[in-house]
């Protein structure tokens, strides 16, 4: 559905965007994770036409955003980051000017609102001018105006942003629930947020894409930790010829035992790891060494994202 091609943005002589590439397909949830400045915010901007990529290409259900940039914006609901909306307007006419702006006709217009306002529990708040609104209140708000017409693709920047605990329960069920029908695009620096809504997680470091992966997959991916009798200077060669691992490097860890010395195994993704740590076994024990333990080291989000900060 969405599908980014060696996108760069620059601003002067800063580089935001740096030759990211990446497709979204129909029905996924996908967090864009980052620190601040690595780039979500002006990848999402791109994505729905308000800012140009300096080099790079967009397509949104084949359509190029550069040539067919209304119809694509049609498909596209988008809360930007903070939520921008008229302090001066009661939230029911604010939604019935957004509605207006999405073109939705005058006959279906209030059904339209009410079933935005029903989504994100409004009810309470619908005559009220905006100016007197919570920041959680006026974040509901503008996530109600993004959803009005049903798109096909939501965009939501910092989507629980000044919501209190109860308030981003409701907001994670309402973008599950939004996902039968939409394809989500979540920028948030929470991983808790990704963690709990998204199928897939795209991390962006200094403006360039560090990791996509589907969540399910991270916990797959951790290194192998073996504990042997030997030094690295003896182990290291074997380990890093054995078939099947990618690299082998000692591990100084505070929580080491007496017992051995502690390695870290990259196995490569086309191995059935399990298999092959039973093979390494085997051959550790043909080589005469002894073997305390071997196991696979718990990897998630948390860790995955804190191993490409340090990079």
């Amino acid at each position: 559905m969405i599908k980014i091609d060696s996108i760069t943005r620059k601003y002067g002589d800063i580089t935001a965007v740096d030759n990211v590439s990446f497709e979204i397909s129909t029905g996924e949830i996908v967090g864009l994770l980052g620190h601040n400045g690595a780039g979500k915010t002006t990848i999402m901007k791109m994505i729905t036409g308000y800012l140009e990529p300096t080099s790079g290409t967009i397509t949104v259900n084949g359509k190029d955003i550069g040539s067919d940039r209304q119809a694509i914006q049609q498909e596209i609901g988008y809360l930007p980051e903070n939520c921008p909306v008229y302090p001066e307007m009661t939230v029911i006419d604010y939604l019935d000017y957004a509605a207006a702006l999405h073109g939705l006709p005058e006959e279906t217009r209030g059904a339209s609102i009410a079933k935005a306002i029903g989504r994100t529990e409004l009810h309470e708040k619908a005559v009220q001018s905006i100016a007197t609104l919570s920041r959680g209140y006026r974040q509901r708000t503008g996530v109600a105006q993004a959803i009005l017409h049903d798109p096909a693709i939501l965009i939501l920047d910092e989507p629980t942003n000044g919501l209190d605990p109860t308030q981003i329960q409701h907001m994670r069920e309402l973008i599950t629930g939004l996902a039968k029908k939409s394809t989500i695009i979540i920028s948030t620096h929470i991983l808790q947020e990704v963690q709990a809504i998204c199928d897939r997680v795209i991390i962006l470091k200094d403006g360039k894409k560090a990791l996509d992966s589907r969540l399910d997959s991270l916990s797959n991916e951790g290194r192998l930790l073996i504990s042997l009798d030997v030094d690295a200077q003896e182990a290291i060669p074997l380990l890093r010829n054995f078939a099947g691992v990618g690299t082998a490097v000692p591990v100084h860890s505070v929580d080491q035992s007496d017992h051995g010395n502690i390695f870290a195994l990259n196995l490569e993704r086309s191995e059935n790891r399990y298999e092959r740590a039973a093979s390494l076994a085997r051959a550790v024990h043909d080589h005469g060494w002894r073997l305390y333990s071997m196991g696979f080291e718990s990897q998630n989000l948390e860790t995955v994202f804190a191993e490409i900060s340090e990079r």
